[in-house]
């Protein structure tokens, strides 16, 4: 199989993966996300990880760790925490809108997400479409064949390649009916992005939304980039060295004008001590949120 995953696809697969087999509390348990990972992929990921332990934690001596429980440190500390919480809020929010006349759900980015393939109840009454770029849904595809998985009839894969696509008109080709609620989640994307793609995407956002519509994403605030925590400074140099450089991040007025400008409201926004406390604590996992990491809610108002 061409691996054509980024190096940050593989290592939140293998958060959600690791995290799911091996805690008794888990914040987001995917138990499916291990299927999408060739054991070669799995073990590579693995190995770096442990390999890099001094790297995440300078201070502490790997050698005073069984390799299992080490590991589970620097996932739980380091690789985890972003996309278990963010899915977690994400699909309880998800499942919330749909009781108020929600009928569609977008996922942009989708990356490797199980969620179509977890959640069969969902599919057989609402329609799903994940978006991505070409290379990357296609190499999604490979696996889901390779894992044997059958994919539901009402899940549409969208492939857009930002830089020439427009997304309404694949959206719409695809058979998304702009006319009904939707739901958008955007999840893991917007460090990536200039100011003003992120303002081209909340602009043919804003064009496909229905009156009442929710959009949910994570933005690292106006502090993040000059944030003295260790895990933080960790994730901006990992991004960089993977070819991903994280570019973007909002004040709380930033985003709100930002947000206004394209017709959508802040409906909801956790801080990290509200992820702590909402998600992570009501779960009972061992975990502590991102530091400078938000989510945002938001509604689309005519």
């Amino acid at each position: 199989m061409d691996n054509k995953a980024s190096i940050t696809a593989l290592m939140s697969s293998f958060g959600r993966a690791f995290h799911a087999e091996n805690e008794k509390h888990p914040v987001f348990a995917d138990h499916l996300a291990k299927e999408l990972l060739t054991a070669e992929e799995y073990a590579a990921v693995q190995g770096y990880i442990l390999g890099g332990a001094q790297f995440f934690e300078p201070e502490i001596d790997p050698a005073a760790f069984q390799p299992k429980e080490l590991l589970r440190r620097l996932v739980n500390v380091h690789i985890a925490p972003s996309p278990l919480c963010r899915a977690a809020y994400t699909e309880k929010a998800l499942k919330a809108a749909v009781l108020t006349g929600t009928k569609q759900y977008v996922m942009l980015g989708a990356g490797m997400d199980t969620f179509a393939f977890r959640e069969t109840e969902f599919l057989s009454k609402y329609r799903v479409f994940e978006v991505d770029h070409p290379l990357t849904q296609a190499d999604k595809l490979e696996r889901i064949i390779h894992a044997g998985w059958t994919i539901p009839d009402n899940l549409a894969f969208v492939p857009v390649d930002f830089t020439k696509d427009s997304l309404t008109e694949r959206l719409i080709a695809a058979g998304f009916d702009s006319s009904v609620k939707s739901f958008f989640s955007w999840l893991g994307v917007t460090y990536y992005l200039s100011a003003e793609a992120i303002d081209t995407m909340l602009s043919a956002l804003s064009s496909l939304c229905a009156d009442g519509s929710s959009l949910v994403f994570d933005y690292p605030d106006e502090d993040f980039f000059a944030a003295p925590e260790k895990r933080v400074q960790n994730t901006i140099m990992m991004a960089k060295a993977g070819g991903e450089p994280m570019q973007s991040a909002f004040s709380y007025s930033e985003l709100e004008t930002l947000l206004e400008k394209h017709g959508f409201l802040i409906y909801e926004l956790l801080t990290p001590d509200d992820i702590q406390r909402n998600v992570i604590d009501k779960a009972g996992a061992d975990m502590k949120a991102f530091e400078h990491v938000n989510y945002c809610l938001a509604v689309r108002k005519n």
